[in-house]
């Protein structure tokens, strides 16, 4: 192996906490900055992430997404601000590492990560760390890892709880053995849907963050066959053993998968929430206003039956979401005319808008916020769950 750099005098004083630990060192330390890190995502996960391990002096970190900062980002997405809105995610990361650590390369890949690109990406970095929120990246992070024996360093949160562990197909477990299969479309909400506690993220990613370094140095065990799962709610910490499974179709005894596929065929769903083409907006406020004025509309709620009985607004039309696509010649006299659409929250709504527009409903809008924003802003005896 080739002889790593002596530590410069500027980053002796930098890392010296680390190098008083007798466990760590130089030698560690070095490794760290030789080291070369991908981060999926740069989200509520991907943030603290990112500035962990720059602080921390891993040499390389690598970055893949292809969103631009929205305003419900800031509210866990710790490396942007008010002023970043709009701006792509990857370019505002790379801008604060650097003013943290200029030992840092941050190498941005722009790009949404897909079979076609995954095992190029991956080749050149040591560990690969996923942030993502979504099924269809996870089995492609899984599966990419597993057929370039990369580790994969997972987590994942919803609401007010979070996992975490090490999937490493060469000494253990890897997604496809915890997880064989996806959930059904549209049974997991995401957490724009589900919502998430803002500092959930900053406590998983830092167990993230941990299992790298410790990866990368040699350092402790890894949780590798060990899943860890956290409830904020209860600051309790629980953790659960993880076998691989001889059967599995990727790392098992006879794997069937042996090339990268289509995972979003796979999983049913989307790999991504970012529209391509912006849905339209309407606040509760609005639409209510519309109403007081006797505008004409088509007011649908996409919602399940038994959230429609918990509570319902006056007057709309139960269309679940599931069902839009084939009911979409029930409204054609509503092509040209406006349709507001509403869910709990804001986001199964909007994927109904789009499936309508793909229908040729030319004057669709979202109703912001959904029943939720309704009964703050509007009518508060509408009840809220």
């Amino acid at each position: 192996m080739p002889r790593k750099p002596p530590l410069r005098p500027d980053q002796f004083d930098r890392y010296k906490r680390h190098l008083a630990l007798p466990e760590f060192g130089v030698e560690a330390q070095q490794k760290l900055l030789a080291s070369r890190v991908l981060l999926i995502g740069a989200g509520g996960l991907g943030c603290p992430l990112a500035q962990y391990l720059a602080a921390a002096g891993v040499g390389t970190l690598g970055i893949v997404d292809y969103d631009v900062v929205d305003a419900s980002n800031l509210q866990r997405q710790v490396l942007y601000g008010t002023r970043d809105v709009g701006r792509p995610k990857v370019e505002v990361a790379r801008e604060r590492i650097l003013a943290l650590n200029p030992d840092v390369k941050v190498e941005a890949h722009g790009v949404r990560l897909s079979s076609e690109n995954a095992l190029a990406i991956f080749a050149d970095y040591d560990v690969v760390v996923d942030g993502t929120d979504n099924f269809p990246t996870r089995y492609l992070a899984n599966d990419a890892c597993v057929l370039l024996g990369k580790p994969n360093v997972h987590g994942s949160i919803f609401r007010f709880e979070g996992q975490a562990t090490v999937f490493d197909a060469r000494r253990g477990p890897c997604y496809r053995c915890l997880y064989p299969e996806p959930p059904p479309p549209g049974s997991v909400p995401s957490c724009a849907e589900g919502g998430v506690l803002g500092v959930l993220p900053g406590i998983v990613a830092m167990i993230q963050a941990t299992e790298t370094v410790k990866l990368l140095t040699g350092l402790g065990a890894p949780l590798i066959g060990r899943l860890l799962l956290y409830d904020a709610l209860e600051m309790s910490f629980r953790e659960f053993s993880l076998r691989k499974d001889p059967s599995c179709p990727i790392c098992g005894e006879a794997p069937s998968i042996t090339a990268l596929i289509d995972y979003e065929g796979f999983c049913g769903m989307p790999a991504h929430d970012r529209d391509e083409a912006p849905v339209r907006e309407r606040s509760a406020t609005d639409v209510a206003a519309m109403r007081s004025r006797g505008d004409t509309f088509l007011f649908l709620d996409v919602r399940e039956p038994r959230e429609f009985e918990t509570a319902r607004i006056e007057g709309t039309q139960l269309v679940p979401l599931m069902t839009v696509a084939a009911r979409a010649e029930e409204f054609a006299e509503w092509r040209h005319g406006t349709v507001v659409v509403h869910c709990h929250k804001g986001a199964r709504s909007a994927k109904a808008c789009k499936t309508l527009a793909q229908h040729g409903f030319t004057d669709v809008w979202n109703l912001t916020g959904g029943i939720e924003a309704w009964s703050l802003t509007v009518d508060p005896d509408v009840p809220r769950y």
